[in-house]
């Protein structure tokens, strides 16, 4: 799908992204904890990061938070409400990141290199922006089993639909896709529910 039609999709999208997400609130508030420890006092980039939700939740933390999404529609939904003194919205590309090398201290993307077209450059590009010892934080959906749960069926059968690519990584092919692109796991922790998430903490190899 040609990436001016994927921005027509989640621009469309943005306006009713939070309740969707609001499937997984429970498993979203343990991430923010998680995050808010890992970036305390650092310099991040977030990629992706549609409504804002875990920038919002997190930035406070950081010493200094840029969050970045090709979706103006998503951003305009993101810079609603209360602003937060060190976060700072933009837009960009994640396969083209406008950021010079060893920038940034931890990289977050939650939940969308499973659905991208090309996530191996997505995480070319977070590799060549991340500090030496930096720390990539990248949650995704995964499926408990191979079988593919009802509701993560269901959005993949959204997506594909309107042409988004999606992947239904197990933990496992997750940590793998991951390890192929030069990361070597430093924390990882299953959390269950209706759509269950992988919590993942990674340096470069």
């Amino acid at each position: 799908m040609p990436v001016r039609d994927q921005k027509k999709f989640w621009d469309f999208y943005a306006p009713v992204y939070n309740l969707f997400m609001g499937i997984n609130k429970k498993n979203y508030e343990q991430i923010y904890q998680k995050i808010r420890k890992a970036i305390l006092k650092k310099q991040v980039l977030e990629i992706a990061t549609g409504t804002g939700l875990v920038a919002k939740n997190t930035a406070q933390s950081a010493k200094k938070y840029i969050a970045t999404d090709f979706s103006e529609q998503m951003l305009y939904q993101a810079q609603k409400g209360k602003k937060i003194e060190n976060l700072y919205f933009m837009k960009a590309d994640a396969c083209a990141l406008p950021f010079q090398n060893h920038s940034f201290d931890v990289v977050i993307i939650t939940n969308a290199l499973h659905i991208m077209p090309d996530p191996e450059k997505a995480l070319s590009e977070i590799r060549r922006v991340l500090k030496p010892r930096g720390i990539l934080i990248a949650p995704t959906f995964v499926q408990e089993s191979q079988q593919i749960s009802a509701v993560s069926l269901a959005v993949a059968r959204m997506l594909t639909m309107f042409g988004i690519s999606y992947s239904d990584w197990t933990e496992e092919q997750y940590l793998n896709f991951l390890k192929k692109n030069k990361f070597r796991i430093r924390k990882k922790e299953l959390l269950p529910g209706r759509m269950s998430m992988l919590y993942t903490e990674l340096t470069c190899r």
